[in-house]
């Protein structure tokens, strides 16, 4: 696997069209080719931004959030939340890079991402070819962020070792590998969380990724994620008061 990143001009709260920032700043994209866009120029260029000096920050991570945990007494007071399927802290609005902006998730990012990779079909005249739209996240117990997909098009997100045997031919019953989330890992890790300036990212050399000519199903897309009271750590999940938010990425 190789990963490129692009270093492109300053994205503000100015810019309205991400193609015309892909038509300026991608050149080429090859068959079997996975471009990496953060949802921060994605929501940047939905108009999403809210001035920080109007801006009230607990609600509009009420407002995105799906569910939400209110900041309790600790080193911490953010507030916990879950979104499009997500644990993370604060429905990932973010003020970072932004110039003086709190900025939420795009809308509607999975439809995004799939208009995304057909117009780098179309525009590139391939047939083979992905999006990952990127954020980063805390893991619980662990200090430092690492990078997820928020969508993804144009490949399969999981590899499934099901029903396949180990290095000793003992039969794997639960195993996945979620193709999405580590590619966007390290996608994220390249482009960097400072003042890089790279916020898209070429990843090629990928002969363990199934391409697809079309959009996820929603099928695929469900199969990307489980109930919390289904989840290996639903004693947890389940053990809290989640207050419902307004899913605002919907």
């Amino acid at each position: 696997m190789h990963i490129q990143p692009i270093r492109t001009r300053p994205i503000t709260a100015q810019d309205r069209d991400l193609l015309a920032i892909l038509d300026e700043h991608v050149p080429a994209l090859e068959e079997r080719e996975i471009l990496a866009v953060t949802s921060k120029i994605v929501a940047l260029c939905q108009g999403r931004a809210v001035p920080m000096a109007e801006a009230d920050g607990a609600q509009l991570v009420q407002q995105e959030a799906d569910l939400f945990l209110p900041p309790g007494p600790g080193r911490h007071p953010v507030y916990l939340t879950i979104k499009g399927n997500t644990l993370m802290p604060g429905a990932g609005v973010d003020e970072s890079n932004t110039g003086g902006y709190l900025v939420p998730w795009p809308q509607a990012p999975q439809e995004t991402a799939n208009q995304l990779r057909a117009y780098l079909q179309q525009r590139f005249g391939r047939r083979r070819v992905g999006v990952l739209i990127t954020d980063s996240r805390p893991l619980p117990l662990r200090w430092g962020v690492t990078g997820f997909a928020v969508a993804h098009s144009g490949f399969l997100a999981l590899r499934d070792y099901r029903g396949r045997g180990d290095l000793f031919g003992r039969p794997l019953r639960m195993t996945q590998a979620n193709v999405a989330d580590a590619l966007a890992a390290a996608a994220v890790l390249v482009m960097g969380e400072g003042d890089e300036q790279t916020p898209l990212a070429r990843i090629r050399d990928l002969p363990f990724v199934t391409f697809q000519e079309r959009d996820p199903t929603p099928e695929e897309l469900a199969a990307l994620t489980i109930d919390p009271a289904d989840d290996l750590y639903a004693p947890l999940l389940t053990a809290v008061p989640w207050q419902r938010g307004q899913g605002g990425s919907r």
